[in-house]
């Protein structure tokens, strides 16, 4: 994963605090999805990180299949052009709820978008503290 461990959110505020009860949205595409001709996993990250979003992950699958049926697959043997990729967001309802516009505007093509509640217990930037490394 790419960091900026300088960034700050949008408007140049330091990071949210997201603990307790929140709400996880996975958006499953396919890597060959574009948005504007960029790759529509990086131009919903940059939107989400715009939109001051508390933050998101974008994993590249090795294999899956979809509706279709047709397994695709990062063996060389097989040349897939459309490997899975997931989209995880943890975030509160305030949030969630001005995701869901976005997906609908940005997802055009086949996607599988799923909710459910979750615990945060931890949820910190990666510098160390009072010394430890």
């Amino acid at each position: 994963m790419c960091k900026d461990p300088t960034a700050k959110g949008p408007k140049g505020e330091g990071m949210r605090v997201l603990d307790g009860e929140q709400i996880l949205v996975r958006i499953f595409i396919g890597e060959g999805d574009q948005w504007h001709h960029k790759p529509l996993s990086r131009a919903l990250l940059e939107r989400l990180r715009a939109e001051g979003f508390a933050g998101a992950t974008v994993i590249h699958g090795v294999a899956g299949f979809g509706p279709d049926s047709v397994i695709h697959t990062a063996n060389l043997v097989d040349l897939s052009a459309d490997l899975p990729v997931l989209i995880e967001v943890v975030d509160n309802d305030e949030h969630i709820e001005k995701l869901l516009p976005i997906l609908d505007e940005m997802l055009t093509g086949g996607s599988l978008v799923t909710m459910e509640k979750v615990r945060v217990l931890r949820y910190a930037n990666g510098r160390s503290r009072g010394g430890r490394p």
